[in-house]
């Protein structure tokens, strides 16, 4: 059965811990902020996953918009990101969406939710989305 899985980055690490001196750590925020290609890796641990089905009517309640396009990318594409340009974006729709959500759904939404108040915090953060076989 199909699914979608959501993970959240738990941590990032160099390639190589010896190639930055300690007493260079705005370069290693640095680094981490520019991303894969200067030997950073992202470490994502799943946090939220539901059905296909579960996914299809939670996006069949949400506003159309900017918003449910970019959720209904995982069908279309397979995966998304979510990172610090989508948080206000999302919880409003999720916000909007709210009084038509069953209990399930609202949990869900909800645990969301918590991830993009994370990023709003920790910019650094962002979350993957994927449609899993």
């Amino acid at each position: 059965m199909k699914k979608v899985v959501f993970y959240r980055l738990g941590e990032k690490f160099l390639e190589r811990e010896e190639d930055v001196p300690a007493s260079s750590k705005n370069v290693v925020y640095h680094a981490l902020a520019i991303g894969h290609h200067v030997g950073v890796f992202d470490c994502f641990k799943p946090f939220l996953h539901c059905s296909f089905d579960f996914w299809e009517r939670l996006l069949a309640l949400l506003p159309e918009g900017e918003a449910r396009r970019k959720l209904e990318g995982v069908d279309r594409f397979g995966e998304i990101m979510v990172d610090r340009t989508h948080t206000t974006l999302l919880g409003q729709a999720f916000a909007e969406a709210r009084p038509r959500l069953d209990e399930d759904m609202v949990e869900w939404c909800d645990t969301f939710q918590t991830s993009l108040a994370a990023i709003e915090m920790e910019p650094a953060i962002y979350l993957m989305g994927r449609k899993v076989p």
